[in-house]
C-alpha cells in the first residue's frame, strides 16, 4: 500500500486538523526513520494509521479493550491512551495490515513501552515533534531528534509526565516504564 492509498483510508475516521497532524507526522517518521536506518515504508504506514481509531466511540473503544484484552488497566488512565492499542487491532481488523513492527508502533505511540524497538521510537516521536505541535518544550525536542533518538523520547516522556503531574493527573505506568529503562540504559553506557 502507498502513502496515498493509506491517507485515503485513513481521512475519513479523522478531522481535517487531525489529517492535518497525520500529514505532518507522516513526514517527520520518513525522516528520522531515514536518519535513523529504519525501514521508510513501515514509518510511513505506522504514521499514517497511528491515531486511526482517534475518534472513535469511548464507548467502542471500551467494548474493544476489554473483549480483546487490550489492557484493563489502562480504563483506569484518561481515554488519551485508548485509541492506541484500540487503533492497532482496527488496523489489523479493518485494514488489513498484519505487520507486528507496524502494529506495536501504533499501539505503543501514546504511552511507550519496556523495549520499544526503533520503529515504535519513531512513530512515538514523530507524534509528539511534528511541525504542527507547539508547546512548551516540543523544540528542544526537535532539536535532539536530530543526533539521539533515545534522548529525545526520554525528554518527550519527561515533559510528558510533568504535564501530568502539574494537572494532578495520573501517569499510565507504561509510560514510567518506559522512561525508567531508557535512563537506566544510558546511565550503564556512561559507566
Amino acid at each position: 500500500m502507498n502513502k496515498e492509498e493509506a491517507l485515503e483510508i485513513v481521512k475519513p475516521h479523522l478531522t481535517q486538523h487531525r489529517y492535518e497532524h497525520t500529514i505532518g507526522v507522516v513526514d517527520t517518521a520518513i525522516d528520522l526513520a531515514e536518519r535513523f536506518n529504519a525501514d521508510t515504508h513501515k514509518a510511513m504506514l505506522a504514521a499514517v494509521f497511528h491515531d486511526y481509531a482517534k475518534f472513535r466511540a469511548k464507548e467502542e473503544m471500551q467494548k474493544i479493550i476489554l473483549k480483546e484484552d487490550l489492557g484493563e488497566e489502562l480504563l483506569e488512565y484518561g481515554s488519551e491512551l485508548w485509541h492506541a492499542p484500540v487503533g492497532a487491532y482496527l488496523v489489523e481488523s479493518e485494514v488489513g495490515i498484519k505487520d507486528d513492527e507496524i502494529l506495536q508502533a501504533i499501539r505503543s505511540h501514546t504511552s511507550g513501552r519496556i523495549g520499544m524497538q526503533l520503529l515504535e521510537k519513531i512513530i512515538f516521536l514523530a507524534d509528539y515533534i511534528e511541525p504542527g505541535r507547539h508547546f512548551p518544550g516540543v523544540e528542544e525536542v526537535r532539536e535532539t531528534a536530530e543526533e539521539n533518538l533515545d534522548e529525545a523520547v526520554k525528554q518527550a516522556i519527561i515533559n510528558t509526565i510533568t504535564f501530568l503531574m502539574k494537572r494532578n493527573l495520573p501517569v499510565y505506568p507504561e509510560t514510567l516504564h518506559t522512561y525508567n529503562e531508557i535512563a537506566s540504559q544510558q546511565r550503564r553506557s556512561k559507566s
